[in-house]
């Protein structure tokens, strides 16, 4: 006989009250009340354990919200897109309105067997990762291979920016020359304008530093030089140093893969035009605070040429506004305190110096929070002269 029945026995037979069946069966009187309003109201029904389950699961996705994560990772994957659940993330709420976290939609597509979860990797931290703190600071160029309906192999050049991953340039050739890797460079900086620093391969098109010519250039080193703009290579043997641009080309490829072969040059070119359109604009990029590439690129001013040799002091910063509206930064030993207001206290910024010019820029708007000569005299560097 179980605890419960054997509590309303008590009373309803025996006629003890509750307090007593209480102290009989070591419960509290709260919970022998409960019981018996409960057989009262259901009968033989109170005799029964009751399930433990919740009543509500405040934290579970609607049933449409589960079918919606489902349908979007299978159109993505249809798609030839990335489908994962940041990428997943993201277009429910840009396009649905709908906040999920990453970890519910991961859940759920585990449960709909659409992804096996994965053993233990790596960790991130790892990793030695650069990235350029500012659009056009470093681009990064590379070719891949892509073939024709009819078996015809091209080849596609990609010049990419490292800060943004914005796809500034990507061009289908039957074959990728020096002159034409000299050539799309001049397109894209007529457009973008010329870039601080460019890192490439050891390939030929790229350099001639590894081909037994000591002193020589190719089209782009030469064009390089006579810009000032600094040419850095991958380590031979180390192809993951350009691993940005060629993961870019890894998803342009899986994109096109997904459709009909191109019959002709010119048309590849049009599928080549319309994924950069997408990839640019129109999914996020979890790499840039899961933004569109587009939007990353715009937000902060962009570096040039020559910016890196302004002075002994030019340098990129980032920083977030503490409690009191201020960020901080030593100069010759001292240290300076910019003020820019407690309302932004939290705020990321970038801080852009070059000697004694100072620029402040919000990180995720890309807005001109404050521009000063810093006084380096005294610590305080106030908004408003007194």
């Amino acid at each position: 006989m179980s605890k419960a029945r054997a509590i309303i026995t008590a009373v309803t037979v025996e006629g003890i009250s509750q307090s007593e069946a209480a102290r009989r069966f070591g419960v509290s009187r709260s919970w022998v009340s409960k019981l018996m309003a409960r057989y009262r109201a259901e009968g033989e029904a109170a005799f029964e354990p009751r399930s433990r389950r919740p009543r509500s699961s405040p934290n579970r996705v609607a049933d449409v919200v589960s079918d919606l994560i489902v349908n979007l990772r299978e159109q993505l994957t249809t798609d030839g897109l990335d489908a994962g659940p940041h990428t997943i993330q993201w277009h429910l709420e840009a396009d649905h309105g709908i906040d999920v976290s990453v970890s519910t939609i991961r859940r759920r597509l585990v449960a709909a067997g659409l992804v096996e979860p994965a053993p233990k990797k790596r960790p991130k931290s790892s990793y030695v990762r650069f990235e350029a703190a500012l659009p056009n600071e470093t681009w990064q160029s590379d070719f891949t291979h892509i073939y024709l309906a009819d078996g015809t192999d091209t080849e596609t050049i990609t010049w990419l920016d490292d800060h943004s991953r914005y796809a500034l340039h990507v061009s289908a050739h039957r074959r990728v020359t020096g002159n034409i890797v000299r050539e799309t460079f001049d397109q894209t900086a007529e457009t973008h304008g010329f870039p601080a620093s460019v890192l490439t391969d050891n390939g030929l098109v790229y350099t001639v530093r590894f081909a037994g010519y000591p002193g020589g250039r190719n089209q782009l080193e030469t064009r390089l030089a006579e810009l000032g703009i600094t040419h850095k290579h991958t380590r031979p043997n180390h192809p993951t140093t350009t691993g940005k641009v060629e993961r870019f080309q890894q998803t342009l490829k899986k994109w096109v893969a997904a459709r009909p072969p191109a019959e002709t040059l010119a048309g590849l070119q049009c599928l080549i035009d319309e994924f950069v359109d997408i990839y640019n604009h129109r999914r996020a990029h979890t790499a840039v605070g899961k933004v569109p590439p587009a939007v990353a690129y715009r937000r902060l001013p962009k570096d040039a040429p020559g910016n890196h040799g302004a002075g002994n002091h030019y340098r990129i910063r980032h920083d977030r506004i503490d409690k009191t509206g201020t960020v901080s930064l030593r100069r010759a030993g001292r240290m300076h305190h910019i003020s820019l207001g407690r309302p932004l206290k939290g705020t990321p910024v970038v801080l852009i110096i070059d000697e004694l010019d100072i620029r402040v820029v919000n990180k995720t708007t890309g807005e001109l929070i404050r521009h000063l000569t810093l006084n380096p005299d005294v610590g305080y560097q106030p908004r408003f002269k007194t």
